[in-house]
């Protein structure tokens, strides 16, 4: 059994005894932890609304109750926006001028997973130091219950995917006209869940012919839901067996989108953000941000484009973070993530589709196989091992730091080691799984596997 507090949110396996998984009792203690934290950051309010969405898991149906009383028994005021996408609750906490917002969600993590992904008032995740006064709050039961006098109230609002597609397609960046006189025709991975109902409403909107592929959200993931190409053989396979344009995955709660050639390749989930950043940079001039594990093809961009570079730490509340800093145009994660701060400060798979719908149209339909052939070529590993301790997991990463003393090395968030300028190995501690993550890229796959195999063994080794 597992349960993970991270800046990410919290997660965990279901089943089990409480603290050893994702249980209603963890659903009540840190959503009173989450509430008190809240009270404490606006006391000068006397109500107080919360927006709440969920996947399409299962367990979401059940837990949603759960979560509904719980608020309402500490004396706020729930909006249930029901099967939502994480993104959408970030926008429903901004148009609604409510004081923060839950998202009922697992993310990538497979289906007997469930979690809370929680946000500020801003519409964006809490920071690391937010997340850390939520814990503390949530582990001593610092919180009270209110009298029958002061009960949250129940609202109901059935459309906000539909509000959500709707501010996208009113950015002057998405041309809405030139991708309907395109006629595209998309296949679309819903993995049964909140993605199978927005992303076709967004490409009908869009004029495409949409073909859906497990768009049924009740939450039996017919694959392991992470979008990255294994999991994908299906989709990549139908896509030009139907002579489709492309195809589109994303995952459970629609913060990720990865995107399939026409000849059935996949497109690669480092080149979402390149190519979307490319697009942006045409439009408007300024600043990217990645993380550390993101594809150098993203920093081979900037330089061509002649625009600054950062990369930050993994996770989307350290690339919003540095995004502020920098008045940054565009940035996200190489899983897929896009950040477009003219819409939100957060990941939203839904801006990432229109973004390179409308790139790929005002190229004259590009084929993405050939769009791809504009970017820095370079291949990726990306393994993970499970670990037995956080101990453990110090001793490796300062043996490591000893055996590649002279190269240069970042530790910001685990450790990068640079081999040269276009080959690299990161290896750090997963934020949502109890894992440890090693990326290696080289310009070779051939190459980036065998960085990666050498350093798994290395570590074993110790």
């Amino acid at each position: 059994m597992t349960l993970i507090k991270s800046s990410s949110g919290i997660r965990g396996t279901l089943g089990g005894k409480v603290g050893n998984g994702f249980s209603p009792i963890d659903i009540i203690q840190f959503a009173g932890g989450y509430v008190s934290w809240m009270k404490k950051r606006y006391k000068s309010k006397k109500k107080f609304v919360l927006i709440l969405g969920r996947d399409g898991r299962v367990s979401s149906v059940l837990f949603q109750q759960f979560l509904i009383i719980t608020f309402q028994s500490l004396g706020v005021d729930v909006i249930n926006i029901g099967l939502s996408t994480t993104p959408t609750v970030g926008i429903a906490v901004m148009n609604e001028n409510a004081d923060g917002g839950v998202m009922l969600t697992a993310s990538h993590n497979p289906k007997n997973w469930n979690g809370l992904k929680m946000f500020n008032s801003y519409g964006e995740f809490l920071s690391e130091e937010d997340f850390e006064k939520l814990f503390y709050i949530a582990e001593k039961k610092y919180f009270s219950f209110s009298s029958y006098k002061k009960l949250g109230n129940l609202f109901k609002i059935d459309n906000y995917i539909q509000k959500h597609i709707e501010k996208i397609l009113s950015l002057p960046i998405i041309d809405k006209n030139i991708i309907q006189k395109s006629k595209l025709k998309i296949v679309v991975d819903g993995i049964n869940s909140t993605g199978g109902i927005a992303v076709p409403i967004l490409l009908k909107y869009l004029g495409v012919h949409v073909i859906k592929m497990y768009c049924d959200p009740h939450g039996n993931f017919v694959h392991n839901p992470e979008p990255i190409e294994k999991n994908l053989r299906e989709i990549c396979k139908k896509v030009p067996d139907i002579k489709a344009d492309l195809g589109i995955s994303v995952d459970p709660d629609v913060d990720r989108v990865v995107f399939i050639c026409e000849n059935g390749d996949f497109f690669g989930e480092e080149y979402t953000l390149v190519a979307i950043s490319d697009y942006i940079l045409e439009n408007k001039f300024g600043p990217i941000v990645s993380t550390l594990s993101s594809s150098h093809a993203l920093k081979d961009l900037s330089i061509k484009k002649g625009v600054p570079y950062y990369s930050t730490p993994v996770g989307e509340i350290h690339v919003v973070k540095k995004m502020k800093e920098v008045h940054a145009v565009i940035g996200g994660e190489g899983n897929g993530g896009i950040i477009y701060p003219d819409l939100r400060y957060g990941r939203d798979a839904l801006i990432g589709i229109a973004l390179l719908l409308t790139q790929i149209a005002k190229l004259a339909n590009i084929p993405l196989s050939e769009l791809k052939k504009r970017y820095s070529n370079y291949f990726m590993s990306k393994k993970k091992i499970q670990f037995s301790s956080h101990e453990r997991i110090k001793i490796l990463l300062k043996t490591i730091k000893k055996k590649y003393k002279g190269k240069k090395m970042d530790f910001s968030d685990g450790i990068k080691i640079y081999l040269k300028y276009n080959e690299w190995i990161h290896i750090r501690k997963s934020n949502t799984e109890n894992i440890i993550r090693i990326h290696t890229e080289s310009t070779s796959r051939k190459k980036a596997d065998f960085l990666s195999k050498k350093i798994i063994y290395e570590m074993k080794e110790l």
